[in-house]
């Protein structure tokens, strides 16, 4: 017998180089959450006198568009945690993935100027490109997970019809956003930002739809192996 190891990959989990990537994503996240802040002007000094009047100077929409970012970019941080977290290890082709998500992540801050600007939010391309950069970014993520499951360092896979489940209800997201484009360019911006609301809704109850479709699979699963 021979006493030959299988070398160890450079990046498994209990690796260094795995740790530096996994900071390295996580850094990333918390630097586009903080240039947020960037998109909001401090009002002038006669605009402090009443809430309202610090609101219409034109507070209102960058505080709409830092709300509606940050919980964007920390729901993206999330995810990506929790799928990073279930890896046994981080392979280039994972490695590239995560790098290509995080382009589309340090993208929001700039799109997010566009929405939330007094001068431009009403303009429904304003609208476009911040969906389509979200839409981007979901896509991107998923790709994050396909990879993974290609280069087999998913600690504890699902069936892979379990897997075609999560990633219908993951893409409610995309979907939603690039329907409010069309809702942009016929009905105006404010009309397409009340779409993204619908994700309050739509989200949640695909979410259960798709937790139960799975849990259903993975039962019919295990009892198949059982047999």
């Amino acid at each position: 017998m021979s006493d030959t190891k299988t070398p160890r990959s450079p990046y498994d989990r209990d690796s260094v180089e795995f740790a530096r990537a996994f900071t390295f994503f996580d850094a990333v996240y918390a630097f586009a959450l903080t240039l947020l802040i960037v998109n909001i002007d401090p009002p002038e000094a006669s605009d402090w006198s009443d809430p309202w009047t610090w609101l219409a100077s034109g507070l209102g929409w960058q505080l709409f568009g830092f709300l509606v970012s940050f919980v964007v970019i920390a729901v993206f941080w999330r995810t990506n945690h929790r799928l990073s977290s279930g890896f046994i290890a981080m392979t280039p082709g994972t490695i590239t993935a995560n790098v290509v998500a995080l382009a589309f992540i340090v993208f929001i801050p700039f799109s997010t100027q566009g929405i939330s600007d007094p001068e431009t939010g009403d303009q429904p391309l304003a609208v476009a490109v911040y969906a389509v950069n979200i839409a981007a970014a979901v896509c991107a993520q998923s790709a994050i997970f396909l990879v993974a499951r290609r280069d087999r360092v998913i600690a504890d896979p699902l069936p892979r019809r379990a897997d075609t489940i999560r990633l219908l209800d993951t893409a409610t997201t995309p979907l939603i956003f690039l329907l409010s484009i069309v809702v942009a360019y016929t009905l105006g911006a404010d009309w397409a930002r009340i779409t993204w609301g619908l994700l309050l809704v739509v989200g949640p109850i695909s979410g259960r739809i798709a937790d139960r479709a799975i849990a259903r699979i993975v039962a019919e699963d295990a009892a198949a192996r059982n047999r």
